[in-house]
């Protein structure tokens, strides 16, 4: 297919996709790489230049990496973990022989945590269930409320406690459904800009007054980021979630300490679906912990409601800041560094409009 006279070559094309784009020759060693490739593995494309894909991506999953090994096979895997100079990273993978050409192939990456719209689809169902099983919950727990009340009015002494106890279990039990109705509620409405350096401290002083135990918050900000698109209540409401969520997971080492960074992540790696329309989202914010990890069972599916690793955890927690941030216009994923020992929860956002 030709271009037609005035329009962009196959380069700048290239340039411009949200996902990475890798030729390989015969022999596997890299001759081509976009922008969003620079970004995705953490190298420029000089650098990238004449290796072999192998020596700078590691693929966990062995028989991905054995079907792709084969370069005249056409391959599509989704949620593939791959290591990269920059840490792990959960991927979609597609790999195109090039007819006519030997050995050639495009090999292409793009962030897994992109929603798809079955899965905003199913998530939409998921949230739902929650807030309809919240409301027909709700109801009888207040008449339950009440008659214990007055039942402790009447019983004796010795009774009195147990009487007491009805009324704090369902007093837990509201506070809990309070948490699912959230799910199932409207979109929260964007009253940005917001500084995110103040979000992110007003969590850390919430998070820090209301813990027990000591654990070091480190701060590692650009000074230079601009204002975000977010609502500043609810972006400290999922910060204060994940911040404490980090602290409880690191609790066990030697020195506890969980750090916050910020950073502006150039190119158009990363990017949701909004109004219909594709957004940029350049403004990164990763909560790091150096506790053992989430179990790897429940790795593809802590942002699910009910899905926790704590022993007496609700699983809304995650769910909920998924919400919050989808409804803002950001996204959410996490990753484990085995090598450095280290779990990263990473938050993207949009720039404020000017």
């Amino acid at each position: 297919m030709s271009t037609p006279a005035g329009a962009p070559d196959a380069r700048d094309q290239l340039a411009s996709l949200i996902f990475a784009v890798l030729l390989l020759d015969e022999d596997d060693k890299i001759v081509e790489a976009n922008h969003a490739a620079e970004e995705m593995l953490g190298r420029s494309a000089r650098k990238l230049s004449e290796k072999r894909f192998w020596d700078v991506v590691g693929i966990s999953d062995q028989r991905l990496s054995d079907r792709l090994q084969s370069n005249d096979a056409q391959i599509v895997a989704r949620g593939a973990t791959i290591a990269t100079a920059i840490g792990d990273r959960r991927v979609n993978i597609s790999s195109s022989p090039m007819p006519g050409e030997n050995g050639w192939r495009v090999l292409t990456l793009s962030d897994a945590g992109q929603p798809e719209n079955d899965e905003d689809e199913t998530e939409r169902v998921e949230l739902r269930a929650p807030a309809v099983l919240a409301h027909e919950i709700k109801n009888p727990l207040s008449a339950i409320r009440g008659a214990s009340q007055l039942l402790a009015r009447r019983v004796a002494g010795k009774d009195k406690p147990l009487a007491q106890m009805i009324s704090t279990e369902v007093d837990r039990i509201a506070q809990l459904i309070d948490r699912m109705q959230q799910l199932g509620a409207k979109p929260v409405e964007i009253t940005g800009p917001c500084n995110l350096h103040a979000a992110i401290r007003n969590a850390m002083a919430t998070v820090r007054a209301a813990r027990t135990t000591a654990c070091e918050l480190e701060e590692e900000f650009d000074p230079s980021l601009p204002p975000v698109a977010a609502d500043q209540g609810a972006l400290e409401q999922v910060l204060i979630n994940l911040i404490a969520n980090a602290c409880d997971a690191c609790a066990g080492v030697a020195e506890p300490k969980v750090r916050v960074r910020t950073r502006f992540v150039s190119g158009l790696v990363f990017n949701t679906i909004r109004f219909g329309k594709a957004t940029r989202l350049p403004i990164e914010i990763t909560v790091t912990d150096g506790g053992p990890g989430i179990d790897l069972a429940l790795r593809d599916h802590v942002f699910e409601p009910f899905v926790s690793s704590k022993p007496h955890g609700q699983g809304l927690g995650l769910a909920l800041v998924r919400k919050l941030l989808r409804d803002m216009g950001g996204r959410i994923s996490h990753e484990r560094d085995e090598r450095a020992g280290e779990t990263h929860f990473r938050i993207n956002l949009p720039i404020a409009a000017g």
